[in-house]
C-alpha cells in the first residue's frame, strides 16, 4: 500500500489527481488535504469509502503540516507520496499590486510548498524512498503581464524543486514539477467570455487541457517507472511554450 498526500483536495485538479491514483492501484490510500470547503472531497470519500480521508491542512502553516502528516503517519505508517497542488493567485499589475496581495500569493504558493516538502522529508528518508511532485504553472516559465506574483512564486517553486532534486536523490526520493497552461478547472471557468476566447487563441492545440491530462502525468512521476526521473518539469500546455 502507498500513502499518497494532495493538497488543494477540494479543487477540480486536486480531485482528478486523487481519483487518477485510486483508478491505477487499488491499494493506494489518498488522503485529500482541505481547507473551508470540503464538498468535493467530502464526495470522493463517499465514493470510495476506506481508500479516502480528509485532512485538515492551511497549507501555509508550518504546524499544521506538522499536524496533518503526524495524523496520516499514526493512521497509515508511512507516507510514500506528497502532491503539493494547492495555491490561489491574486492577478494585477506590479505598480499598483497591494503588498498583501503580494505576500498571500507566495504563501500560498512557494511557502506552502517548502512547508510540504519540509514536513513530510523526515518519514520519506526514514523508508528511504518517496516522491514529491510540485504543481507549478506555465507562469513559472512564461510570465505574462499582470501575474509578477503568481510568476515569481511558481518559478520559485521550480527552482526549490530542482535543488531539493539534487539534495535527496541518493537517498531513493524524486522531487519533479509539472507546469500546467490552461487547464479547464474552476478558475478557468470563472474568466469572462472574452478572456477564455483570448487564452484558448494561444493554445496551438486550440482546446484548454483537461485536469485528467495533467492528472497522468503526476501519477506517473510518482509510480516507480519515473525512478530515474527528478528534477524534471514538466509543462502540459497545449504547444504554448
Amino acid at each position: 500500500m502507498r500513502v499518497i498526500l494532495i493538497t488543494g483536495g477540494n479543487g477540480g485538479l486536486g480531485v482528478a489527481i486523487a481519483r487518477s491514483f485510486l483508478s491505477a492501484s487499488p491499494a493506494d490510500r489518498v488522503w485529500l488535504g482541505v481547507r473551508g470547503r470540503r464538498d468535493a472531497a467530502d464526495a470522493l470519500v463517499f465514493e470510495a469509502p476506506g481508500r479516502v480521508r480528509t485532512v485538515t491542512l492551511d497549507v501555509t502553516d508550518r504546524a499544521a503540516w506538522t499536524a496533518a502528516v503526524d495524523g496520516i503517519k499514526t493512521a497509515d505508517g508511512r507516507l510514500d507520496v506528497l502532491v503539493n497542488n494547492a495555491g490561489t493567485h491574486e492577478d494585477g499589475l506590479l505598480a499598483t499590486l497591494p503588498p498583501d496581495a503580494w505576500s498571500r500569493v507566495i504563501a500560498s504558493n512557494l511557502d506552502a510548498t517548502f512547508h510540504g516538502c519540509q514536513a513530510v522529508l523526515p518519514p520519506m528518508i526514514g523508508q528511504r524512498t518517496g516522491r514529491i511532485v510540485n504543481i507549478a504553472s506555465l507562469s513559472a516559465l512564461l510570465a505574462p503581464a499582470g501575474q509578477a506574483n503568481y510568476a515569481a512564486a511558481k518559478a520559485g517553486v521550480v527552482a526549490l524543486t530542482q535543488s531539493l532534486a539534487k539534495e535527496v536523490a541518493r537517498i531513493g526520493i524524486t522531487v519533479n514539477a509539472v507546469c500546467p497552461g490552461y487547464i479547464d478547472t474552476e478558475a478557468l471557468a470563472s474568466l469572462p467570455p472574452e478572456r477564455r476566447q483570448a487564452a484558448l487563441a494561444q493554445v496551438p492545440m486550440r482546446r484548454f487541457g483537461r485536469p485528467e491530462e495533467v492528472a497522468a502525468a503526476v501519477r506517473f512521476l510518482a509510480g516507480a517507472e519515473a525512478g530515474y526521473i527528478t528534477g524534471a518539469v514538466l509543462k502540459i500546455d497545449g504547444g504554448i511554450l
